[in-house]
């Protein structure tokens, strides 16, 4: 009995949405398709390759031919954090830089750039297996978030280019 009452008031409460003009960013012309014509090209190395998994996902990368190149270079930092009574590190901050420029395929002229910073923190394992799978996750986590700010960063330019 409480669902269909629930349902109805959020029912009611969105209506005012439509009104006010709210459009979703991907709903808007040209950002969607701008986004999937986007090629990344990232460094080379593990953090790279994932970040260049996770932008070709956020910006769903289709097979047609590159409109854009995303080039990509990285500065990664592992800093100590969290001392035990002997003076080892018990966790640490993994921090990553990323500075990238969106560049036309036609003319190889700058459209935008930009700089992106993703951090996670992780527990350092005794074992040894464990603390390989958590330093491999948190380089997951940060190739995520990274990829997650430039898709909004190059959504947004892509909404203001196309008026």
């Amino acid at each position: 009995m409480r669902t269909p009452v629930l349902l109805a008031a959020l029912g009611l409460l969105s209506l005012p949405l439509g009104a006010c003009g709210f459009t979703p960013l991907y709903a808007a012309p040209g950002v969607s398709p701008g986004l999937s014509a986007v090629e990344t090209i990232a460094p080379e190395g593990r953090t790279g390759a994932l970040l260049r998994e996770s932008l070709d996902d956020a910006l769903a990368r289709d097979a047609r031919p590159a409109e854009w190149r995303l080039e990509l270079t990285l500065k990664e930092a592992r800093i100590p954090r969290g001392r035990r009574p002997d003076g080892v590190a018990s966790r640490y901050e993994y921090v990553v830089t990323a500075n990238w420029k969106l560049v036309s395929r036609a003319d190889g002229a700058t459209a935008t750039e930009g700089m992106s910073v993703a951090e996670v923190t992780f527990d350092r394992a005794e074992q040894p297996y464990a603390a390989i799978a958590a330093q491999q996750d948190a380089e997951q986590k940060v190739a995520d978030e990274l990829a997650r700010k430039i898709q909004m960063e190059l959504a947004v330019w892509m909404l203001k280019r196309n008026g």
